[in-house]
């Protein structure tokens, strides 16, 4: 590393550096006049010798057409049909639970535990706020008085409450 400093150091011009240079001014022959008309077609065009593909496509001359949003062709295509939803039909229906715990849940930041229950249980968890559904990942609390530990996201959708609880009394539901 030091040999590659030195060397940057050492050998400015080898490696890209150059002093600064001196700004010249521009002279005034680099500069041509261009006269533009204000009056009838680009004048401009015969003066420096431009092709037509300089203008582009949608460029607007004297007598082109506008078309208004009412005066639309008769010839227009028809309305597109409106597609149609299908019908709404029974939502499903959850078969009941095997059966329900109550107490407490608290936050934990690795999944939803649960100390009653094996990993892979499907349970349905309600507070205060609302019901997620989740899946059991880890055994859980060791107070008996908290049934499951939730991810901290999950904790602050069911529980209702502000930011600073830390507990929260739920219902259970296990599939």
């Amino acid at each position: 590393m030091l040999t590659a400093a030195l060397a940057l150091v050492a050998l400015p011009g080898l490696v890209g550096s150059h002093a600064p240079s001196v700004v010249e001014p521009l002279p005034a022959s680099a500069f041509q006049p261009l006269p533009i008309t204000a009056l009838g077609p680009s004048a401009a065009k015969a003066d420096i010798g431009l092709d037509e593909t300089h203008v582009s496509d949608g460029a607007v001359e004297p007598g082109s057409p506008f078309v208004e949003p009412a005066d639309a062709p008769q010839d227009a295509p028809p309305a597109r049909a409106r597609a149609r939803p299908p019908e709404a039909r029974a939502a499903s229906i959850r078969r009941p639970p095997r059966y329900t715990l109550r107490g407490e849940a608290t936050f934990y930041d690795h999944g939803t535990t649960a100390m009653r229950l094996p990993r892979g249980t499907v349970v349905v968890i309600c507070g205060d706020g609302g019901c997620i559904e989740r899946v059991v990942n880890d055994y859980g609390p060791q107070k008996a008085s908290r049934i499951v530990d939730l991810y901290r996201p999950d904790f602050f959708a069911i529980c209702g409450c502000g930011w600073w609880e830390g507990v929260v009394d739920v219902v259970v539901y296990v599939y």
